[in-house]
């Protein structure tokens, strides 16, 4: 089930992807294909590492851990640097040079659940433990969630916050713990939206959308046509004009858009079903591990993977702010891909850990055990048939013996 859903919403994010860019690079006089290969490029290399790290097991992957984290951290820091770092649309988030570029907080985010299975699953179920495991938890996550929102990037971080709180849940930490991280993180978000003169136009942005058509509410009025006007089936592959310079971001955070105005509504409610499908399999998968670090590592990536998407569905659908978050599988973007496709291979690893594998079994030794059986039961046959003659002649000759004695 999980490769199969993957497989399929990479499919689709190829002929979307192709669909959502090609018209705006045929009108600059391009080929319209870039997009097209860079994504296909970028789902090679992710399916080769999803491969790899399906096939460690899970003392490897618990040995990346470490590295990893620190990896993650030494790039979000190097953003900053002048001419490692690069900046685009008011934010600097990527890092390289020219047309080879990295987005730090999507690996960040993959580090985060590895990290988050290993602490919370030596901690076991002792209160104490529990507590010492939930401040390293913090203080790693609070570090990485301040270096990512200051870029800034409030989207992956609401990503990053939920998906560890999830796994917290999964470790089996009381709700009123949870009550009072929510209410934090509530007035958190409040404060930092008051304080980014962009987080408080995109909230203020989706409670009236249509008030800021012209302005910060643009791409979420767009895309509400965009949907709107694709009905229940759609225009058909390729014949939505709402990309045509319309729809800011058609390939990227509003692919589901394109979608909706191009395959309708069932269009849609395949892609959600798919990600169901997912969600369910992720769970399942997590209640079958007898390993607590393989139930951690189910949960925080079914939980990475649907949070993800639930932001991005929101978000096109006018269901909450515009947050920059991409479709997981889907969505145009080299980074979030790659790591989307790694993060699907540990669920992979563990769901092959938790499997009852299956054994091979030779012919001929199976026929000989066969036969020895059906002997044996012919032999068992026999032996109860002469049990049942010699007891009813005993009972025979006891019943005459009791006449004669009379």
């Amino acid at each position: 089930m999980l490769l199969t859903a993957t497989l399929c919403l990479l499919a689709l994010g190829a002929v979307m992807v192709y669909s959502a860019s090609a018209p705006a690079v045929l009108l600059s006089n391009g080929s319209g294909t870039g997009a097209l290969i860079s994504f296909a490029a970028s789902a090679a290399l992710g399916l080769v590492v999803m491969t790899y790290l399906g096939r460690r097991g899970l003392d490897g992957l618990r040995a990346l851990t470490g590295p990893l984290l620190f990896f993650a951290f030494v790039l979000l820091l190097a953003v900053r640097l002048p001419g490692l770092g690069h900046a685009a649309n008011g934010a600097q988030r990527w890092i390289g040079a020219g047309p080879v570029q990295f987005e730090p907080s999507e690996l960040m985010k993959l580090a985060l659940v590895l990290y988050g299975a290993h602490v919370l699953a030596g901690a076991g179920r002792g209160a104490r433990n529990l507590r010492l495991a939930l401040k390293r938890l913090v203080l790693v996550g609070g570090a990485a969630a301040a270096l990512v929102v200051s870029q800034p990037d409030l989207g992956t971080t609401l990503v990053i916050i939920f998906t560890l709180a999830a796994m917290v849940l999964a470790a089996g930490v009381p709700l009123r713990l949870l009550g009072v991280g929510a209410a934090a993180l509530v007035g958190a978000v409040l404060i930092f939206a008051l304080a980014e003169p962009y987080a408080a136009a995109r909230l203020s942005s989706f409670l009236h959308p249509w008030a800021h058509a012209t302005g910060t509410g643009y791409q979420a009025v767009q895309g509400q046509i965009a949907i709107g006007s694709g009905g229940l089936f759609g225009a058909g592959p390729g014949g939505g004009v709402a990309k045509d310079l319309w729809l800011p971001n058609a390939p990227t955070d509003f692919i589901l858009a394109v979608i909706g105005e191009e395959l309708g509504a069932i269009g849609i409610c395949a892609v959600t079903g798919l990600y169901g499908l997912i969600i369910y399999a992720g769970l399942r998968t997590a209640r079958k591990a007898t390993d607590p670090y393989a139930l951690m590592l189910a949960a925080g990536v079914t939980s990475l993977i649907a949070t993800q998407a639930i932001l991005n569905i929101f978000a096109v659908l006018s269901l909450a702010p515009v947050t920059g978050v991409p479709l997981p599988f889907v969505s145009y973007g080299a980074s979030s891909l790659i790591v989307m496709l790694a993060a699907m291979g540990l669920l992979l690893g563990v769901a092959r850990s938790v499997a009852v594998p299956l054994r091979a079994v030779d012919r001929t030794a199976a026929q000989n055990t066969r036969r020895s059986d059906n002997g044996g039961s012919a032999a068992n046959r026999d032996r109860s048939r002469w049990d049942g003659r010699a007891r009813r002649a005993g009972a025979g000759g006891r019943r005459r013996a009791g006449r004669a004695g009379r």
